[in-house]
């Protein structure tokens, strides 16, 4: 059985509820298909779609025709009118946006979760989710990761890494590096069920290049340890230092990562978004994202570059969230 055969064993166990708005992209449908076959959650779709499709497990909801639709402007208009919404853009957010009204229908407790970005940015995605979701407490920063599954792999945790902030962030501080670390540890024991071990990733390991580059990421790993004491987290290490036992030996003998890392976390978002598409598309890896951490509901994105089976993926991972986050 697969890594992500086994997420889709835990989703089945607990259904949830999971919307797609995104109805306009054939590759979402027919990944609504499959989630239907395979009984991994109860869909709901967004729209008017273009092709016809009937399906178990699969609600269809037009905004246009909803019973739904104007409580969703009523509770729109009220949560935003003190940030000088009027009850006409409301409207129009709810009727042409399905963002926002994905995001509503969670807000109310109709849904658990949403994927989108097929066909949107991560901006479109994620700007309604701030505004009416929000973040979770005593989150400081909302930060993406992809759940890397590489075949035949000998590093990580049997091929299957964490690599962060991939989608999210674009030049963190190191303070925001920290942050990253600690939920992007979280969010692979919650996938994984096994102990994080986070390399923060440089050009330099141990000292061993000088750049205020490599001082950003020291001072990440030390507020890391500090404040997140109960994750295994070191660095700076070099990549092949943080997943490869024998480069560990020699370049980061003292480590209690260097050489086990399944947590990768990249200085910047530049790093972190060419890491992960050249070992998807070099590597053959499935990669699975953006997955969001920090907001209160599993909301997650897709790259647009998608296929069906990333879409089932990423709505698998949005179930298993729902369901440790309840």
């Amino acid at each position: 059985m697969t890594f992500i055969d086994k997420l889709k064993q835990r989703a089945k166990k607990e259904k949830k509820k999971i919307i797609l708005p995104e109805t306009m992209d054939e590759r979402v449908i027919k990944a609504a298909k499959k989630i239907s076959e395979e009984k991994i959650a109860d869909i709901i779709l967004i729209g008017q779609p273009t092709i016809k499709i009937s399906m178990p497990n699969v609600e269809i909801i037009d905004p246009l025709t909803s019973s739904l639709t104007n409580q969703l402007i009523d509770e729109l208009y009220k949560l935003r009118k003190d940030k000088g919404m009027t009850m006409e853009e409301a409207r129009k957010l709810i009727l042409s946006d399905y963002m926002y009204y994905a995001c509503m229908m969670v807000k109310l407790g109709y849904a658990d979760g949403i994927v989108s970005g097929a066909c949107h940015s991560t901006a479109n995605t994620l700007r309604p989710a701030l505004q009416i979701i929000k973040t979770k407490d005593n989150v400081e920063l909302v930060s993406a990761f992809f759940l890397m599954i590489i075949p035949n792999c000998e590093y990580g945790n049997h091929g299957v890494f964490v690599f962060a902030d991939s989608g999210l962030v674009q030049n963190p501080t190191s303070l925001e590096l920290a942050t990253i670390a600690a939920s992007s540890a979280e969010s692979f024991h919650l996938l994984t069920g096994e102990e994080p071990k986070v390399a923060m990733l440089s050009h330099s390991t141990k000292g061993s290049a000088k750049h205020q580059d490599v001082d950003k990421v020291i001072e990440a790993t030390n507020i890391a340890r500090k404040k997140y004491p109960h994750y295994a987290i070191d660095g700076e290490l070099q990549l092949d230092a943080a997943i490869d036992i024998d480069v560990a030996k020699s370049k980061a003998p003292n480590s209690s990562v260097a050489g086990y890392a399944n947590v990768l976390i990249f200085p910047d978002l530049d790093a972190g978004n060419i890491g992960y598409k050249l070992v998807q598309r070099l590597a053959k890896a499935e990669a699975y994202g953006p997955i969001t951490q920090g907001i209160r509901a599993p909301i997650n994105d897709l790259s647009r570059g998608c296929s069906v089976d990333d879409i089932v993926g990423v709505v698998t991972i949005t179930c298993v969230q729902a369901i440790e986050s309840r």
